[in-house]
């Protein structure tokens, strides 16, 4: 009999524990997100629900925002879209949403705007998308929306500028907001003062990035969209 002792063998280092999954609540929004609940805001604020000032404030922080649940914070108290009044909040409808939807989903038309070494506009009476993409390689792009017909609350307006120069002119009453950068260039957007939003009045959000180019957006003074309570009362029926 071998009386010998022999020193146990090591045991073999425990494999590290995967990382738990974020809760659907915990996870990063994203801009599609970000413009969902934008939405459910506007349709707030044109519906009565909210206030032209709790909008502007809930608006401004949408953005700063990082995760869903902070998001459905600003919209918890609010119905969901196109459910009828006393339905659940749109909080509770609107998280599961993102289990079938990429990031990327961009609901409803788009349309893209190209100036290369050359110039591009949009303007008069038109009817702009609910996403535009404007691009700009030293060239010129105008979007006029002082005279355009809204179809719907939100419009977007995604811009890259590179040696270039965009411009886009809001009516007074539009509720206008910003969201970009400039290296070596210029990206701004000018606001409405509280006094001159309409509630009823559509969101114009600007995205945008600027090299070496001009990017700016801003009311034109004296344009102003008129009737607006009617028209979107119609269009929501």
């Amino acid at each position: 009999m071998d009386l010998e002792k022999h020193p146990a063998a090591p045991a073999a280092p425990a494999a590290p524990a995967a990382p738990a999954a974020p809760a659907p609540g915990g996870l990063r929004a994203s801009d599609a997100d970000r413009d969902r609940i934008a939405r459910i805001l506007a349709d707030a604020v044109a519906e009565g629900r909210l206030t032209p000032e709790e909008h502007s404030e809930r608006l401004d922080s949408l953005y700063a925002r990082k995760t869903i649940a902070e998001l459905d914070v600003l919209v918890q108290d609010l119905p969901a879209p196109g459910s009828a009044a006393g339905s659940a909040p749109a909080g509770a409808a609107y998280a599961p949403a993102y289990a079938g939807m990429g990031s990327g989903a961009r609901p409803g038309p788009a349309e893209t705007v190209v100036a290369v070494f050359s110039s591009s506009a949009r303007k008069g009476r038109w009817r702009p998308p609910a996403h535009t993409r404007a691009v700009s390689v030293m060239g010129d792009i105008s979007i006029d929306l002082t005279e355009a017909v809204f179809e719907q609350q939100v419009t977007e307006i995604e811009v890259t500028c590179v040696l270039g120069n965009v411009e886009v002119l809001v009516p007074e009453n539009v509720t206008l907001r910003g969201h970009g950068s400039g290296v070596l260039g210029n990206f701004e957007v000018s606001g409405n003062t509280a006094g001159s939003v309409d509630p009823n009045a559509p969101v114009v959000i600007i995205r945008g990035f600027a090299l070496l180019g001009n990017i700016e957006a801003r009311p034109k003074l004296g344009a102003r969209l008129v009737d607006l309570a009617r028209k979107l009362r119609k269009h929501l029926q």
